[in-house]
């Protein structure tokens, strides 16, 4: 048995015998992608201190990160495909590596922003990486359970990332939390070159890079207006952004349905289980990700939680994603596409609404049922979901299958965050205006309507004052927790309004069972034949 694996997955004639052993490696590079955006989380606090940022610095700090990752992915799944899955996993963790050695080491607000930028284009080349590997080594019959493997490492990451680096800021300075990923990522780079085998596509033809740069234009310049303008105002950057975003999609789309050999195959959008899982996916992480996002700020900035009781907190919604993908792996062979995505996107929409009773005086406890239920919402529906996507991709595409998927879901959690946490940040400065508008200096007063934990530094500062004094800081203190409860509760209001209208939509679109085409019908006749042939032995 040769130490690396060298034969290529199309030129296997059974099943790659260590493919468990090669989803473990998958896992684990997905997993440090995903906990790079959400270990963030509890470490902005730290970092907002120590380098004195700016809200705009500060979401650029987040958002350097999903630009690039949204953006190339597509791309650079088509070009892993044409040349190496293996070596775009590779090459994609080591880019990824040098990303998170280079933020753990400066101390310069710009330079912060780089470092993520570079991480979100490692990030942008190991994700699709991850799923079309998946896809290749595992024959159909295994494919729905290693993909529901792959969805709840996704959930586990939410939870795992604020954990992680919750214990590291104990005794660490913010940069640890950076630092954590470089062995994670060469432990995962050696066990790829020693568990993962190669693939590639065949016979895949020209690369389309004028409809690979048209989508770049189109998705970055579509999340760069997302997150620009809802936050900081529509001025010429976000408006032109959105601009070139509407511009670039139609030339994308016009470009894709006459080339020969597209990108993607935009037409696939008209197919009624293709277009209703890449709806899912973007509606349901929008929804989603934006909730728990805010609901991350009130255990820290309202009730106090450090950033390791945050991480801990959170870690009952990783338990209710793995008892979700156990429950779609026997649901959804039986009950098909639409009733448990459906379903999944219902229970979320819940988890949302839920959110809409918090108020000043809310404990972690009534944050647990909306965890709860999201979390089971992420294992019961991302699976099938990825599943249908994936499968509705030949052989040679996988890698774009995966940009695709990888896309929907990134452009859902940013769109989340930025419109939802646009809401949340419009509703607290009213909200804290009307309250306390007028007794405070203006720029005290500016401070404090900027964020949440901004009112609770000027409330610090009024504590400090001999003209203020313990009365006055508590009484800030109050208004701004009410403040961020009435935001909380607001926007829960509209994002599940939002989650609702999108469930609607995509019930409507999910063919029933009936007409759902099977996961990897459409594959390359050789592979098919030879997996085939195996299952039926």
């Amino acid at each position: 048995m040769p130490l690396f694996p060298n034969t290529p997955v199309e030129k296997m004639t059974e099943p790659y015998h260590r493919r468990w052993w090669a989803l473990l490696v998958l896992c684990l590079s997905l997993l440090i992608v995903v906990m790079a955006n959400t270990s963030l989380i509890v470490a902005a606090p730290d970092m907002t201190k120590d380098l004195g940022l700016s809200s705009s610095d500060l979401q650029w700090v987040i958002d350097g990160y999903t630009v690039p990752y949204a953006a190339l992915m597509l791309v650079l799944g088509a070009i892993g495909d044409k040349y190496s899955r293996r070596g775009a996993l590779v090459l994609g963790l080591l880019i990824f590596a040098g990303g998170s050695v280079m933020g753990g080491l400066v101390d310069e607000t710009n330079l912060v922003i780089t470092a993520r930028a570079i991480m979100g284009v490692g990030a942008a080349v190991v994700m699709p990486a991850t799923l079309s590997l998946l896809v290749a080594i595992f024959p159909r019959a295994e494919r729905a359970k290693a993909i529901t493997a792959w969805s709840a490492t996704s959930g586990l990451a939410i939870a795992a990332g604020p954990l992680a680096a919750g214990w590291l800021l104990e005794n660490h300075a913010w940069g640890s939390t950076f630092l954590m990923n470089v062995p994670i990522a060469v432990l995962a780079v050696v066990g790829a070159l020693l568990l993962v085998p190669p693939s590639k596509a065949e016979g895949m033809g020209r690369i389309d890079y004028v409809g690979g740069l048209l989508s770049i234009a189109s998705v970055g310049s579509l999340v760069y207006a997302t997150i620009e303008g809802p936050h900081f105002g529509w001025g010429v950057g976000p408006i032109t952004a959105a601009v070139v975003a509407g511009v670039g999609l139609l030339a994308f789309v016009a470009w894709e349905l006459k080339h020969p050999n597209p990108m993607l195959n935009v037409r696939k959008f008209t197919e009624r289980p293709f277009g209703g899982s890449m709806m899912a996916v973007l509606f349901f992480f929008f929804g989603t990700f934006g909730s728990i996002y805010y609901s991350t700020q009130f255990l820290q900035f309202v009730l106090g939680y450090d950033a390791l009781e945050t991480g801990v907190r959170l870690l009952p919604l990783a338990g209710a994603v793995f008892v979700g993908a156990a429950v779609t792996g026997k649901l959804a062979p039986k009950l098909g596409v639409k009733i448990v995505v459906g379903t999944g996107m219902v229970i979320g929409t819940a988890g949302v609404f839920l959110l809409t009773r918090i108020e000043s005086g809310s404990t972690y406890t009534d944050f647990l049922a909306p965890l709860l239920l999201l979390g089971f919402a992420i294992g019961l529906s991302l699976s099938p979901a990825t599943d249908t996507i994936m499968g509705s991709f030949p052989e040679d595409e996988l890698g774009v299958g995966g940009g695709a998927n990888d896309t929907a879901l990134e452009l859902g959690c940013a769109l989340g965050i930025a419109v939802l946490g646009s809401l949340l940040a419009t509703s607290y400065k009213d909200k804290l205006t009307d309250m306390v508008g007028g007794h405070l200096p203006a720029e005290a007063m500016d401070t404090a309507k900027d964020s949440v934990g901004g009112g609770i530094a000027v409330a610090e500062q009024v504590a400090k004052n001999p003209q203020g004094g313990a009365q006055q800081a508590h009484t800030l203190l109050g208004a701004v927790h009410e403040s961020f409860a009435h935001a909380i509760a607001h926007t829960s209001l509209i994002g599940g309004i939002i989650m609702a209208a999108g469930t609607l939509i995509v019930i409507a679109v999910l063919p029933g069972r009936g007409h759902t085409p099977k996961h990897g019908e459409e594959d390359a006749a050789p592979a098919t034949e030879e997996q085939t042939e195996t299952v039926d032995a």
